[in-house]
């Protein structure tokens, strides 16, 4: 098989020849082609998240490395591109948070919400701890990765149809009303359950 017939294969087959002949010419041609696939869209994506050049190409590669070094161990229960989407997302998430330092004459105390007591912000920790755990117990890895570049990356429905390779009219959004039907289902069985 020539190089030029990988570029017709779908993602999971080719993470399989990459899987079975990691060291071979045909497992390094699979990978070249993932992550060929993916390169512009992954620095897009970071860029989009970090607003620096050096800083998205930096985590980009990084995420192409992590994904690397993991793929022998890729089991395939969710797309590979959400995979590494989420590889990508928690590299944004702590190059972000290195970036910012801490200004020692920040006044911490003017963080406090006005009106807000400790007991309000424990019940708001809660919940929010709560959705979570429904969100993972709940919903499949495309599904919470959708809802995930939705609600807390703010990405458009038709971003994530691309970024998560979907496929169908639908795309994204059928994954994400699936994933809000399923959610609401969940929290309507807990509360149910609280009842009696």
């Amino acid at each position: 098989m020539n190089e030029g017939a990988f570029e017709r294969l779908p993602d999971a087959e080719l993470v399989g020849i990459y899987q079975r002949d990691a060291a071979g010419n045909r497992g390094r041609a699979a990978v070249s082609e993932l992550f060929r696939r993916y390169g512009d869209r992954l620095y897009a994506w970071c860029f989009r998240h970090l607003r620096e050049h050096e800083a998205a190409l930096d985590v980009a590669q990084e995420s192409f490395m992590a994904a690397f070094q993991a793929l022998p161990r890729f089991e395939g229960r969710a797309e590979f591109s959400s995979w590494l989407f989420a590889i990508a997302r928690y590299r944004c998430v702590s190059a972000f948070r290195a970036a910012r330092p801490v200004d020692e004459e920040f006044d911490f105390d003017a963080l406090a919400a006005p009106g807000r007591n400790p007991e309000d912000a424990f019940l708001a920790r809660e919940n929010e701890d709560r959705a979570l755990a429904l969100i993972n117990t709940t919903l499949d890895p495309d599904e919470r990765t959708a809802l995930w570049l939705r609600c807390y990356e703010g990405m458009p429905v038709d971003e994530i149809t691309r970024a998560l390779n979907l496929n169908g009219s639908a795309g994204a959004r059928a994954l994400l009303q699936r994933a809000r039907r399923k959610l609401r289902a969940a929290l309507a069985a807990e509360e149910e359950g609280q009842e009696a």
